[in-house]
């Protein structure tokens, strides 16, 4: 295979090499320029040594196969990417900014910062699952922050695409991650969850909340082999200062079996931008590990699994979705707020894991003064919220599978769609009152919200409903 010697001041394939700007332990980066290409750039090369390291090479050949299909702020933008018979390599847009990693020496970090960042890195997984892709090697150092914010994950050498081939599962039958923070089933080299992504996740925020690593550095498989039985020291024992609503989340997404985590990072975004709205468990209060029989008993659930039990099907990053219910409480709509429940429930029965968010339009007025109080001295905005949770209580939903939300705003259809929007709502249901000719005139709620919402609508009415996907 013959390979160029990178250098400053050599150039390839049109790209002038600048300055190495970083070396790994897989891969060096080149700052480089190029005529047609504004913006400052980098180029990444794999550390390929003599005898070519196979699990490097496969590595990069997936990022080079994956990074090309991903859009948006919360990845590098791709440029190029250079052929392995003469040089392999990536250039990516150089992002303006730092990773997570120096934050770890500075924590335990005040809540309010740990609150943030676990948000704007739980925006940006979203994205990226939407985009079918499960990164498997989320950490502090593949985690950078935009000066404007986002977060932005890096480096996809042990990523999976669905639309592409796994060609590390294909090739290699070992653990891939990075120690502190790979989940236990890709302890057992299963590369099919998405929720492996949120474990990680997890890690990164004990470490930030604590100052210390739930399953400390193990370096061999035995080591990461204990997670499948012992649960780590809860983050309140090491800070006291954890609110209970973000011990909840971290544990949550540390759970040992994927199916009493979040089933997806919008369900988790939705708790982290709702932390009063958090559904607190015994994980919230507790301050010990668990004890030696219950430990044992774990263990022994896991004994025998040497092997790599994948599953079957990938699990879905949106098998769980976040489903919004517009309900209309004011007098008059109460047959349309009957009908538009028995469309929810039928939701609700052939979809499961649905996380409900009920919300209603408290309507404010654009001049003049807005009352807080009814004629009968309550307070408007608390007695919607009762009313709209007796509306959802025929549903018998637990909490942890249904919020509500009163919105105060001039406009009902805007509010409703920046709520969707900034929640990342898979589906809206919303009743449509009748088609009176003002209404018509003006334009109603519902048709604005179908026209300029982020994600599948159903209109309902009296006796009938429709649906249509937005894109």
């Amino acid at each position: 295979m013959a390979r160029e010697a990178l250098q400053t001041g050599s150039t390839i394939d049109g790209f002038l090499i600048g300055e190495k700007l970083h070396t790994g332990g897989m891969a060096t980066l080149w700052s480089v320029t190029h005529p047609d290409i504004a913006v400052p750039i980098v180029m990444k090369v794999p550390m390929i040594m003599d005898g070519d390291d196979a699990t490097v090479i496969v590595g990069f050949e997936m990022e080079m196969m994956l990074l090309p299909r991903l859009t948006g702020v919360h990845v590098p933008k791709y440029f190029a990417v250079g052929d392995y018979a003469r040089q392999p390599y990536v250039v990516m847009e150089q992002i303006d900014g730092d990773s997570l990693l120096p934050l770890l020496d500075k924590s335990p970090l005040p809540i309010s910062e740990v609150h943030a960042l676990a948000s704007r890195v739980a925006t940006a997984l979203v994205d990226l699952h939407k985009q079918n892709v499960i990164h498997f090697d989320i950490k502090p150092s593949n985690i950078m922050l935009r000066k404007s914010g986002e977060a932005v994950f890096i480096d996809f050498g042990l990523s999976r695409h669905l639309q592409l081939p796994d060609l590390l599962e294909e090739e290699f039958h070992v653990p891939m991650g990075t120690g502190p923070y790979i989940a236990p089933e890709q302890v057992l080299q299963n590369r099919t969850d998405f929720r492996s992504d949120i474990y990680s996740l997890g890690v990164i925020l004990y470490h930030l909340t604590t100052g210390e690593r739930p399953f400390g550095f193990p370096q061999n498989v035995r080591g990461l082999r204990r997670r499948l039985w012992r649960d780590p020291v809860p983050p309140r024992k090491h800070n006291p200062e954890t609110p209970p609503w973000l011990q909840e989340i971290i544990l949550r997404c540390l759970e040992t079996d994927p199916g009493k985590r979040y089933p997806t990072a919008a369900q988790l975004l939705f708790d982290l931008q709702h932390p009063g709205e958090v559904k607190l468990t015994e994980r919230a209060e507790r301050l010990e590990r668990d004890g030696f029989f219950t430990v044992t008993k774990r263990r022994f659930g896991w004994a025998g699994t040497q092997g790599s039990p994948r599953q079957p099907e990938v699990v879905a990053a949106t098998s769980a979705p976040i489903v919004m219910a517009a309900v209309d409480l004011t007098d008059g709509m109460e047959q349309l707020a009957e009908t538009l429940r028995i469309h929810v429930q039928r939701v609700l029965a052939t979809v499961p894991g649905v996380r409900l968010a009920c919300v209603n339009v408290l309507r404010q007025n654009r001049v003049g003064i807005n009352y807080s109080l009814d004629e009968e001295g309550r307070n408007i905005h608390v007695q919607r919220l009762v009313e709209l949770k007796d509306w959802a209580r025929p549903l018998n939903l637990d909490r942890e599978h249904v919020t509500f939300h009163v919105l105060e705003h001039t406009d009902a259809a805007a509010s409703l769609i920046e709520y969707a929007r900034s929640n990342h709502v898979d589906h809206i249901l919303i009743g449509a009152r009748g088609a009176g000719g003002l209404r018509r005139y003006l334009g109603s709620v519902s048709s604005q919200v179908v026209a300029e919402a982020p994600c599948t609508v159903t209109v309902v009415r009296v006796g009938q409903s429709e649906t249509e996907l937005v894109d």
